[in-house]
């Protein structure tokens, strides 16, 4: 096996950049490179994260084969994985409690159902929530999503398991596994308020959104008080 070859200092990676841009200053320069510098940093740790990630011990095996109700009628947890040996789950926030589910979440799956045809070639992906299923296919025609499975998890015994013992109406995004005839959890995004950092959205590592990777790259940033709603006035 070949040794991977030593990286580069990021502050020499960014220096041989060489990009310039019409009018721009020395002063903008320097400090462009500074943060490519930190940028080229953030890259390799993210790698290195999501290396950490995919070495994982074994996760639990699921207590049960939990049942569903789907677009086409009932399923079972183990039919989710449609033929693939992972499977994603966003627990989407759209209770019987609610008049409307989450914008923010809304936001999510939009930007998700056009990338879930891309998905479904590497893995499975599925939103549950606990509405009954008529509701929320009937959100999804409003929404004109295309491709995002939903499923109802009628009875609650999978929220309750892998995102709230209380049965809250909370987000969540689990990964599980199918290897050698075991069904087992791999990973969950844990990060929330209890993690957040003071002054800070309470915001998952990696950012699930493609929303504040947009507004992260702009001046105004993604603001602290702001969020996506699920309709906006006409301009």
């Amino acid at each position: 096996m070949n040794a991977t070859p030593p990286l580069k200092p990021a502050q020499q990676l960014a220096l041989a950049n060489g990009v310039r841009f019409p009018n721009e200053s020395a002063d903008y320069r320097r400090a462009r490179d500074a943060l490519l510098a930190e940028e080229i940093e953030l890259r390799r740790h993210i790698e290195r994260v999501a290396q950490q990630r995919r070495e994982l011990p074994p996760g639990g095996v699921l207590p049960k084969d939990y049942d569903f109700e789907g677009e086409d009628g009932p399923v079972r947890f183990s039919e989710l994985f449609a033929g693939k040996q992972t499977l994603a789950i966003y627990s989407y926030m759209f209770g019987p409690q609610r008049k409307q589910p989450c914008p923010m979440c809304t936001s999510l799956l939009s930007a998700w159902d056009g990338e879930a045809e891309d998905v479904a070639q590497r893995i499975a992906l599925v939103v549950v929530a606990r509405s009954p299923i008529a509701r929320l296919t009937a959100f999804k025609k409003e929404r004109g999503w295309r491709h995002l499975k939903l499923y109802s998890d009628v009875r609650g015994d999978y929220t309750r398991d892998y995102v709230s013992a209380q049965d809250a109406d909370v987000p969540a995004f689990n990964v599980f596994t199918r290897r050698d005839g075991s069904l087992r959890h791999f990973w969950s995004a844990e990060m929330g308020m209890a993690t957040a950092d003071p002054g800070q959205d309470p915001r998952g590592a990696p950012d699930l959104m493609p929303l504040w990777t947009i507004l992260d790259s702009t001046p105004e940033g993604r603001g602290s008080d702001w969020y996506p709603a699920l309709n906006y006035p006409a301009a």
